[in-house]
């Protein structure tokens, strides 16, 4: 994918990216060592020029460094330190590619220019499976709309801090709806003509394929779902977006390549189309009867849980975190003065919503500016995401540390923008 490119640096934890003219990354030089000021008699007029001997070396920490870090700054470094060819051109091939799997995904393509070797790396066997066996790069988000009928995609890297844009030309105009993302792959859904279809990708590798029919081939809600270990992927087809109750429920399962039809919802009012999956289970939010409805993957079998919703819920999201963790993310308050956002976690053995968090009223007021304005949120492993549909922003939650931050950048003010955890790897297949 030669098309990969950085889209823009960010500073302070903070991004922007344009779509029209994109930024180079800013150029860091070599640092020098000791941090001194310029003692030189062409240094400035007037100087007097001092002995390099008796150079008064003044140690800064670098803005941002923790102390480890800073400490490893002070150290002397030396810029034209000459490698030795004859030694790094004998590396044995089976450590030249771990080391390769442990660079970032996208500096991946940056290195494919490098030598012919490297340009085909990506087809090599050995790589994929070192790079199937390290740790994940960590998560991105992944921002997807439709520019002048051609496809657009944007991925910000959280560890990096830095946008990529992802030519996303290679898939069909009927793929309009990004159903999610997991375990390097996209699934997407649309209409082809006056048939639904659904299909898989991985961007990175611009792989993608079409899902066969379903038996009940209706506009439905998805979700996709990938086992690693299993090197297998399933897509879970609910009830239909119209309201349609007598659709069954469908799995496709990438190992058999066809639908499953399974049990038929209960009969139930869904206050959300939205839908959260965590530990084999998937989960919906219902009115009546009040609570949440849960489907087993394993079993193949829809059950109600009665877990009341908070008092004074205005509009809430299910997400999934990590192991069983479910979560509740919603407003409360009736009043625009009044209102907050919360953040509960279900208690399934005493089967009720326990608050454990909310959100700062500052960030609260910058996200949503009026009470009636309309916000998205998603998770992905403890963390959740809180994009704005009107200011073009996007909050992130660390369930772990407890901790807030701004995630900003214009492929988020897109109105008809659409944007879910993503995860990149090469290893991911489609089949």
């Amino acid at each position: 994918m030669e098309g990969i490119g950085q889209a823009s640096d960010s500073r302070s934890g903070e991004a922007t990216v344009s779509s029209s003219q994109e930024r180079c990354p800013k150029q860091v030089s070599p640092i020098r060592g000791g941090g001194s000021r310029n003692t030189s008699p062409m240094g400035r007029v007037g100087s007097r020029n001092t002995s390099p001997s008796r150079q008064k070396v003044i140690k800064t920490k670098p803005r941002g460094l923790d102390e480890e870090t800073a400490a490893t700054f002070g150290k002397a470094i030396h810029p034209d330190v000459q490698m030795e060819d004859n030694i790094w051109a004998m590396l044995p091939e089976d450590l030249l590619n771990e080391i390769l799997a442990r660079v970032p995904p996208f500096m991946i393509f940056r290195l494919r220019s490098v030598c012919r070797r490297w340009n085909s790396i990506l087809q090599d066997s050995s790589f994929l499976k070192f790079h199937s066996q390290v740790p994940s790069h960590g998560p991105c988000l992944l921002t997807f709309w439709k520019n002048s009928q051609t496809l657009q995609c944007s991925v910000f890297s959280l560890p990096l801090k830095t946008w990529y844009r992802i030519p996303f030309n290679f898939l069909p105009l009927w793929a309009f709806w990004l159903v999610g993302s997991s375990g390097g792959l996209v699934c997407f859904s649309g209409l082809d003509g006056l048939t639904f279809r659904t299909l898989v990708c991985n961007p990175l590798t611009q792989s993608w394929r079409t899902l066969p029919s379903m038996h009940y081939n209706q506009q439905r809600q998805l979700i996709m779902v990938v086992d690693r270990v299993d090197r297998s992927f399933k897509v879970i087809a609910t009830s239909d977006i119209y309201g349609d109750k007598s659709l069954p429920t469908e799995v496709y399962d990438s190992k058999l390549d066809r639908w499953a039809v399974h049990q038929i919802m209960p009969a139930v009012n869904l206050c959300s189309s939205k839908m959260a999956y965590c530990d084999s289970r998937l989960y919906l939010e219902t009115l009546s009867p009040l609570g949440l409805m849960m489907y087993r993957l394993d079993t193949g079998y829809w059950e109600h849980i009665p877990a009341k919703f908070p008092r004074s819920l205005l509009d809430g999201y299910l997400v999934a975190g990590t192991q069983k963790r479910l979560f509740l993310v919603g407003r409360i308050g009736l009043y625009s003065t009044l209102q907050s956002m919360r953040i509960w976690e279900l208690d399934h053995s005493k089967i009720m919503w326990v608050e454990m968090s909310r959100m700062p009223p500052k960030y609260f007021r910058a996200l949503l500016r009026l009470s009636a304005e309309r916000f998205e949120c998603f998770g992905q492993d403890n963390l959740i995401c809180f994009t704005s549909w009107n200011q073009g922003k996007g909050l992130l939650y660390d369930v772990d540390k407890k901790a807030w931050s701004w995630i900003a950048g214009c492929a988020l003010q897109s109105y008809n923008s659409q944007v879910c955890f993503y995860e990149p790897r090469f290893d991911a297949s489609i089949y």
